[in-house]
């Protein structure tokens, strides 16, 4: 054997695996189907922008273990998302807030706005949420809910909020303060340098083959190592023996434009439900409009984002954890016991819902355990 770990994957998840190995004297091998590092972490500079090429990514943790082991590879900015809603040209604050409750209601006071929200609750008769909408409904009243979240949460998933578990929509903010720091998190921002620069120093010490698709010559990867650690689709990884897992997919509409400023925000959200993409990212905004001279960037770089249902062939993106798919999943994840020499990672691998430093924290534990035995 050439290596002692095949990391199948270039992304976050395998670069703290693969970095951990290689930490500890291990021979590892990070073979990627892209002709890139960094996964859907991965930034490109245009113009001394830093493009987010596969949607935004904007660092976020309460756990200090997890942010003094990533500010190792990156010095990061100190980036705050406060993205802003779009509703038929009408602009509210996100997360929701007292700026939010104020646009909507003409509220001036926490308990204005508290009073406005249990209000519409009492009319709903709301008791126990059972779907997404009676949970958005009980956190910030129905006009909020029909504006801001049900056209929105339609695009993003293809799916009313009817029909989508209310577990979704409790991770999203709700304050009665002025606060428009979307992420409750001690520690945030982004890489000056960007992802894929901070993905390149944690693969150092590591043999990196690009274009390199695991699945299409799984028997030759196979020989080159002593174990294999996977990071790809779960069901791809089992030829979709039991049918394929559903997935949200995203496509990207990218354009550079000779304008100093388009929107004046990184992330403008558009929550009605005929406007055909979710989101806005406008790239230099996570920069604070400087490159990395710190010098003005006279031209900007936007990207529209379309959520679309995934079909194989296409980049899966979101797993759609509904019941029927993780049952699926667990038929999938049962196989494993037959495949000793293969760790299964990340969101793919295991098919649930990853924020970066959960992502980090997850890999970090997985090869204390394998690398530490």
């Amino acid at each position: 054997m050439q290596y002692d770990y095949l990391i199948v994957g270039a992304g976050l998840y395998g670069a703290v695996f693969a970095q951990q190995a290689n930490e500890r004297g291990k021979k590892v091998l990070v073979i990627d189907r892209r002709p890139q590092i960094a996964g859907n972490l991965y930034t490109e500079d245009v113009g001394g922008i830093a493009v987010h090429q596969y949607g935004a990514h904007i660092f976020h943790t309460n756990d200090e273990k997890v942010w003094k082991y990533i500010t190792r590879f990156a010095d990061f900015n100190r980036f705050i998302n406060a993205p802003v809603a779009n509703y038929k040209g009408e602009l509210y604050a996100l997360p929701f807030n007292m700026y939010t409750f104020n646009r909507m209601w003409n509220v001036i006071t926490p308990l204005q706005a508290q009073a406005m929200i249990e209000k519409q609750k009492r009319e709903a008769g709301i008791t126990v949420p059972g779907n997404l909408e009676e949970q958005a409904i009980s956190l910030v009243g129905r006009d909020i809910y029909e504006k801001l979240i049900k056209g929105y949460t339609y695009k993003q998933w293809g799916r009313s909020c009817k029909e989508l578990p209310a577990a979704i929509i409790k991770r999203l903010p709700v304050r009665l303060t002025f606060d428009n720091n979307y992420f409750n998190a001690s520690f945030q921002g982004i890489p000056r340098r960007g992802y894929t620069e901070m993905i390149k120093a944690m693969l150092k010490g590591c043999t990196v083959k690009l274009n390199a698709d695991y699945l299409d010559n799984r028997a030759y990867y196979d020989s080159l190592s002593e174990k294999v650690l996977y990071t790809g689709a779960i069901d791809a990884f089992y030829d979709y023996r039991f049918g394929a897992l559903a997935y949200r997919s995203v496509r990207f509409e990218t354009e550079d434009l000779p304008m100093e400023n388009y929107q004046g925000v990184a992330v403008m959200n558009f929550t009605d439900s005929t406007t055909p993409y979710t989101r806005i990212i406008e790239h230099k905004w996570f920069t604070f409009g400087k490159d990395e001279k710190g010098s003005a960037i006279s031209h900007t770089v936007i990207s529209r984002e379309y959520s679309e249902e995934w079909k194989v062939g296409m980049e899966p993106y979101y797993p759609v954890n509904d019941e029927l798919n993780q049952a699926l999943y667990v038929r999938y994840s049962a196989l494993s016991e037959r495949y000793p020499k293969v760790i299964f990672g990340g969101r793919l691998g295991e098919y649930r819902y990853y924020d970066m430093d959960k992502t980090i924290a997850a890999a970090l534990q997985k090869a204390a355990e394998v690398l530490d035995r």
